[in-house]
């Protein structure tokens, strides 16, 4: 797998899935394309598409699932 950085964003490939682990509180903004995030012991899941942004709020690992070509930032 490869994930391409540039200066705060990151990118994904279709189909790349991203683990994070134990980053409650952080938001996930996407700039580009779709992503599907899931939360370790959440009963629901979010997609993000551009534009859109999500809080994390569990500790534990959140996968976060590219649609297609995605950009993001973590902060």
């Amino acid at each position: 797998m490869r994930i391409e950085l540039e200066p705060g964003a990151l990118r994904l490939a279709r189909g790349q899935t991203l683990k994070v682990v134990d980053a409650v509180g952080s938001t996930i903004r996407c700039s580009e394309g779709s992503v599907w995030i899931t939360e370790e012991n959440m009963p629901r899941d979010v997609v993000l598409e551009a534009g859109a942004s999500y809080r994390l709020s569990r500790k534990g690992l959140t996968l976060v699932h590219a649609f297609g070509d995605a950009t993001l930032a973590l902060a």
